[in-house]
């Protein structure tokens, strides 16, 4: 059951990096990994998503709810897809005007047990790799 938990600062206000996350419409265009993004239902304090993850011959849809406290936090709550469970959260902690540090949890499983030896291999690389994906998205926007 792969787990991971960060905490980065980086120089942009928490409301900044909390906007860049929850644009998940645009995880495509900087994501490694990440196929499509799709918004099914959103309001102000919720936001329904599905999302295609691929790497070679590994394409699955996940189907996500994601509860909005801008610019505090952000909740993954899973709904459907190849997952066991997964427990997602991040964090936006101001540290003065124009920096803040960013709390990253999850938590998953999957249901086949391929799948989990398959992304076991990959886990660490893949979130180093997601991690510089969204500060490089945080200095593309933000200078």
């Amino acid at each position: 059951m792969p787990h991971h938990q960060e905490i980065r600062e980086l120089p942009y206000s928490a409301a900044q990096m909390f906007d860049l996350v929850a644009d998940i419409e645009r995880y495509p265009d900087f994501l490694p990994w990440c196929l499509e993004a799709r918004i099914v239902s959103q309001t102000k304090s919720r936001v329904r998503a599905d999302l295609v993850i691929g790497y070679k011959f590994f394409r699955e849809t996940f189907s996500s709810e994601v509860a909005i406290d801008r610019p505090h936090r952000l909740t993954v709550h899973y709904r459907s897809g190849p997952l066991s469970h997964l427990s997602n959260q991040w964090i936006f902690t101001p540290k003065g005007r124009k920096a803040c540090a960013v709390s990253f949890q999850v938590d998953f499983d999957f249901h086949s047990p391929i799948l989990r030896a398959a992304i076991s291999l990959l886990f660490d690389k893949a979130l180093k790799r997601m991690g510089e994906a969204f500060e490089k998205r945080a200095k593309a926007l933000y200078g």
